[in-house]
């Protein structure tokens, strides 16, 4: 085992798919650092294979142990109901609740541990970020400067401390809490120092059409799917090709193309 690792969270089936991706996005990096993929225990063996196949060490972990009241608030129809998401579409298989559950890899055996969201791809090594302090992410920019008061919890670095992790569950489940965001809305408050990583280190896929002078393929090394995946049907995937398209090359078995030869956005 290495004192480093990127550890990911694949809670059912589609996570898989997307685990797939990122750990081969991973492997074919270089980095000599573990990847970890936690799973809970409904997702089936014939999904995490495939990832254990690419090298993966996965580590089964439950779900957070919640109150019956504070996983009623954060179930999907009435987190949605509360705070509903209005500038993009969560998949039918997202599980607000099973969100949460990221916060066991501060119980993982590891110094230093880099958080992707499976929904991400690693164009560039990125073993720098295990000497970077806890906690640091990036900035949730999609849309407009506005954006930049909020973090993303897509990708992070951390240091494991089964002290932080019983601080954090004490902190979680208090009375009347409500996690507008789950995990991400949760960690912005337990770090409200959190150290801002550039955006090109979790570069959101609305960028492309939302801020296209801000994409840069020459800086970019994490590239994020948030709100629709790659792996679905939907009604932005045309506006994302070249993205999707990018996506569907790590998930296969055959070459990825070089980010010089990827198209830019229309500006």
């Amino acid at each position: 085992m290495s004192r480093n690792a990127y550890v990911t969270l694949v809670t059912n089936a589609d996570f898989a798919l997307g685990a797939r991706a990122l750990v081969r996005s991973l492997a074919l990096s270089g980095t000599p650092a573990d990847i970890v993929v936690m799973h809970t225990g409904g997702v089936a063996d014939a999904a995490l294979a495939p990832l254990a196949a690419l090298g993966a060490r996965l580590v089964e972990v439950d779900l957070l142990p919640t109150s019956a009241d504070f996983n009623a608030r954060h179930a999907r129809q009435a987190l949605h109901a509360a705070a509903p998401f209005t500038k993009g579409a969560k998949p039918a298989f997202h599980t607000p609740l099973d969100n949460f559950a990221k916060l066991r890899l501060w119980q993982l055996d590891y110094e230093a541990v880099v958080f992707l969201d499976a929904d991400t791809l690693v164009l560039r090594n990125i073993d720098r970020l295990f000497a970077y302090p806890e906690f640091c992410a990036a900035p949730n920019v999609y849309e407009s400067l506005a954006d930049f008061h909020r973090m993303n919890s897509g990708v992070f670095t951390a240091r494991p401390d089964p002290a932080t992790f019983d601080a954090m569950l004490e902190r979680l489940d208090r009375p009347g809490a409500f996690w507008r965001r789950t995990d991400q809305s949760f960690l912005q408050a337990f770090f409200p120092d959190w150290h801002g990583l550039p955006v090109f280190a979790n570069m959101l896929q609305y960028v492309w059409f939302n801020l296209p002078d801000l994409w840069s393929w020459d800086a970019i090394r994490v590239l994020h799917f948030q709100y629709e995946k790659p792996w679905q049907d939907h009604d932005k995937a045309d506006r994302l090709r070249p993205l999707i398209e990018l996506w569907q090359a790590y998930a296969g078995d055959g070459p990825v193309p070089a980010l010089s030869d990827l198209p830019e956005p229309a500006r």
